[in-house]
């Protein structure tokens, strides 16, 4: 690519060289590497080290990384360059002495963004390369870049619609300066920079700054009738000689009105950043009482204030936006641009496809569509809930409006702290938002509990401080989910502070996990009108939550399980023997909340004093309490869960070996039912990653943990601080191999030798798997090339015992399949399954018989491929279904035949 004109305001190399070592006095340049010290060391290495200006240390830590990495490693373009760049990235990070903006390493080994960070995580071959600090340094990285792309690339769509510029140089010196004062004011402003929404509302503030500031002849028509006309008149010679103290800039809200309009952005949020972070940033800057666009000595202003930005945060140059720059491309395996789920057409037999949304869009619309649904809803009681309230024996209203009022203020000063201290107000607007989702969900849980219980004093419930708690924080976790992006914390401990994804909200309102957890299926079932992508949010929270967060040390889990094994064995938190029945409850967050009543000890100000609630009374000594309706739930969601990230662990590992999958999910049972103290301050996955490890060195099956890992990379929301950073003992972390060695085996080890003796413990039954109930109800699969569709079996002559999950499949045929032959179609497609396409793929050109999967009577498995000559029962059933069907038309065509043609 031909190197690109450079404009005024985007410094050249050697001008950020420059500044870079003025601007960074805390560089230690009596340290920087010196080529005498390392003569063992490839030489382009070195001078890589200086460009760079690396220390010593940084030096040789980097190319101890190279040497752990060199044999498996493949040259980048017919070089190491590019290789030793990302050790000595990787060095520095780790040792917190980056001399250097990731922009000018990109220069230095030629790499673009996206190529670097691909490379990086290839070298994440050996487990201990890439350390969970450069890891989240790198995620970092790559979500600002993300953000500053769409933010760009609708820039520049936004500009093509405000400006009309006769030239191309007119057009990049309106598009530099608006860009670059952006990304100062960003800089400035936000403390979260990859905040999209906040970012973009903050741009189209820039951009009514600038257009009402620019001539009308460099206007489209559509922004030249928007300006008003005081924004357009000049200062008079009397303000221009004036010394007073300019006064705050007004906001034209005529514009501004036309770009939140063409952005489908709220106005109201974007007056708000307007007023409360872009006027301190103007101040800032001494251009309050400007009346012209910004000169272009204020531009270069602009570029040397961000230049130092740039230094300090040592990240990418975004400036390099504007011409193109190589190390910013996209390059061509991108992630494509983001879709919004198919609406139906009124018929509501087909799909209509909404076409792809970039990024902006896709939230600006999810945004849209929330404050939408709660046009009519209030941030008060409705006159329906007062009610509720009233026939309560204690009458809660006081003690809920002072909690909001409470966690309002705690929400708010959070908020503030994670974004920008002067976006406190944007706060406000959003907490206003999952109040009103609050009150509207509890009322419909009320009606439904009333419709329910046929009762309306719900004294109990409505007094709970937890219930309110927990209600409120699924409210606003929506909410924060539909402006940050439905994206968890996934399981990152040292993770941002700012980053107010979930878990935030439970650490901000100090609510346990476990409490949280029984308010999300009631809420959902609650709220008719929440999308299919914020439903499988929620979904993804409840399971993080029961892989981890509900595992935390002081959760109230613990004490609910120490009492669940007091009462004896039949009282367990949920019975092994029940695994293979479905899923059924009608537990809602009532029963969940009230059961068993426990004293809180992390939301002291909402709990109410059970003495003020006549119906409620403490346990006598001596009596037996009923087992927790939230404990037997949990367990059994948990079972399925971990039963499910097991199978798919397995399937990546141990196909040829299938006799192990039930050993080792018996294991893993066995521990979280009778050792569950070793899920404390730990993940699940740990737990999953060691049960198969042991069962194989049990079993004198060669599975190393490098491989089991490497495999877990491949799963989806998986993090690798959960097997480089386990919890050893207080205080201590290691990987999953000494946690496994120091641990797991000592504390499991007389267990496991069970399994290679002659007689091993009992199998546990393999959990019932249904459909999420989180997604909406999916329709029969269609098998591809016929008329043939597989769905869940509803109902069987069967009981479930009897059954496999493997055989819980049932095949619907269509009703008019025409002539018999259509049947020898089934039988082709049912055999060529992914299982026969696989032995295809490997070489064997002559499928073979499906050994581990066969669909009989009785529910088992057959493993030697003996029965039926390979054919499965299923096959045999459909051949006599076809035989039965060509008798019938036979008889049916004869039968006809002697009508027409009747005997004499």
């Amino acid at each position: 690519m031909p190197p690109k004109r450079r404009t005024a305001g985007t410094p050249s190399r050697e001008q950020k060289s420059g500044s870079r070592k003025s601007s960074s006095p805390d560089t230690k340049h009596s340290s920087v590497v010196t080529p005498e010290k390392h003569e063992e060391k490839d030489p382009e290495f070195i001078t890589l080290c200086k460009d760079l200006l690396v220390t010593n240390l940084v030096c040789d830590n980097a190319w101890a990384i190279w040497e752990s990495v060199a044999k498996s490693a493949k040259k980048v373009n017919g070089s190491n360059k590019p290789l030793w760049g990302a050790c000595i990235f990787i060095s520095a990070v780790d040792l917190e002495d980056m001399c250097f903006t990731f922009t000018e390493l990109q220069k230095a080994v030629g790499l673009s963004l996206k190529q670097f960070f691909n490379l990086v995580r290839k070298m994440d071959e050996n487990v201990d390369t890439i350390s969970p600090k450069v890891n989240s340094a790198v995620t970092k990285l790559e979500k600002k870049y993300e953000v500053s792309l769409a933010l760009y690339q609708r820039f520049v769509k936004t500009c093509a619609k405000i400006y009309s510029p006769p030239d191309e140089a007119k057009k990049q010196e309106l598009l530099q300066s608006s860009w670059i004062m952006f990304l100062l004011a960003k800089g400035t402003v936000l403390q979260m920079e990859d905040d999209l929404v906040i970012a973009f509302q903050l741009l189209l503030c820039v951009l009514e700054f600038c257009t009402k500031r620019c001539p009308s002849t460099l206007l489209q028509p559509l922004y030249r009738s928007a300006i008003s006309t005081t924004a357009q008149s000049p200062p008079t010679r009397t303000s221009r000689r004036s010394k007073a103290k300019p006064r705050p800039p007004e906001v034209d809200m005529q514009l501004l009105e036309t770009l939140c309009k063409e952005s489908d952005c709220s106005m109201d949020e974007v007056k708000n950043v307007y007023q409360s972070s872009f006027c301190a940033f103007l101040d800032s800057m001494n251009l309050a009482g400007s009346r012209e666009l910004p000169s272009q000595a204020f531009v270069d202003t602009f570029s040397e204030e961000y230049e130092k930005l740039y230094h300090k945060n040592k990240d990418f140059d975004a400036r390099l936006f504007l011409v193109d720059d190589e190390t910013l491309s996209l390059g061509k395996v991108d992630s494509p641009p983001v879709e919004i789920t198919p609406r139906k057409n009124q018929s509501g037999e087909e799909s209509v496809p909404i076409p792809p949304q970039t990024p902006i869009r896709a939230a600006m619309y999810s945004i849209q569509q929330l404050r939408g649904e709660l046009t009519s809803a209030s941030d008060q009681p409705s006159g329906n809930l007062i009610v509720y309230f009233k026939n309560c024996t204690v009458d809660p209203s006081e003690e809920i409006t002072k909690r909001v009022e409470q966690l309002r203020q705690v929400f708010c000063q959070k908020f503030a702290e994670a974004v920008g201290q002067r976006c406190e107000g944007l706060g406000k607007e959003r907490f206003t938002l999952g109040v009103q989702l609050y009150y509207k969900v509890m009322e419909s849980m009320l009606k439904s509990e009333e419709k329910r219980l046929s009762v309306q004093n719900f004294s109990k419930l409505l007094n709970n401080a937890t219930f309110h708690t927990s209600l409120l924080a699924c409210a606003l976790e929506v909410v924060m989910a539909t402006y940050v992006g439905n994206s968890l914390k996934n399981g990152n401990e040292n993770g941002n502070e700012t980053d107010l994804c979930f878990p935030w909200i439970l650490d901000i309102f100090q609510l346990y996990a476990f409490d949280f957890y029984k308010v999300i299926e009631s809420f959902i079932k609650a709220e008719p009108t929440l999308k299919h992508n914020m439903i499988e949010h929620l979904g993804r929270c409840e399971q993080q939550i029961m892989e981890s967060i509900a595992w935390k040390a002081d959760s109230p889990l613990f004490e609910l399980l120490r009492q669940s094994r007091e009462e004896g064995h039949g009282e367990q938190a949920e019975s092994p023997a029940n695994l293979n029945q479905p899923l059924q409850h009608n537990h809602t967050a009532a029963d969940l909340y009230l059961s068993p009543l426990r004293p809180s000890r992390r939301v002291p100000a909402a709990e109410v004093d059970t003495t003020a609630v006549p119906s409620v009374q403490a346990p006598v000594a001596g009596t037996k309490q009923h087992r927790s309706n939230s404990l037997s739930l949990f367990y059994k969601k948990l079972y399925r869960m971990a039963y499910l990230r097991l199978k798919m662990l397995f399937s990546h590992l141990l196909t040829s070996h299938p006799e192990l999958e039930h050993i080792i999910w018996t294991l893993l049972q066995h521990t979280l039912q009778n050792e569950y103290e070793l899920m404390k301050d730990r993940h699940l996955d740990q737990l999953m990653m060691c049960a198969m490890y042991a069962i194989c060195k049990v079993k004198n099956v060669d599975l190393r943990f490098k491989t089991i890992v490497t495999a877990y990379k491949e799963l989806p929301n998986t993090n690798q601080e959960i097997f480089k950073h386990v919890l050893i003992r207080e205080g201590q972390y290691d990987s999953i191999i000494v946690f496994y060695n120091l641990v797991f085996m000592q504390k499991l080890k007389t267990n496991i030798l069970q399994y290679s003796s002659p007689r091993p413990p009992p199998l546990s039954p393999i959990p019932h798997i249904p459909r999420s109930p989180y997604k909406y109800p999916s329709s029969p699969l269609r098998v591809p090339g016929g008329n043939v569709y597989i769905s869940p079996l509803k109902s069987s002559r069967m009981t479930p015992s009897a059954m496999t999950p493997r055989s819980r499949i049932l095949v619907s045929i269509g009703e008019s399949f025409g002539t018999s032959d259509k049947f020898q179609k089934i039988n082709q497609m049912v055999s060529s399954t992914d299982w026969s396409l696989k032995r295809r793929l490997e070489g064997d050109s002559t499928p073979k018989p499906l050994k581990r999967l066969r669909f009989d009577v009785d529910g088992q498995d057959e493993a030697d491929g003996s029965k039926s000559s390979g054919e499965s029962t299923l096959i045999q059933k459909l051949t006599e279904m076809s035989s039965a069907r060509s008798r019938m038309q036979e008889q049916k065509l004869k039968e006809e035949a002697e009508k027409e043609d009747p005997e004499p």
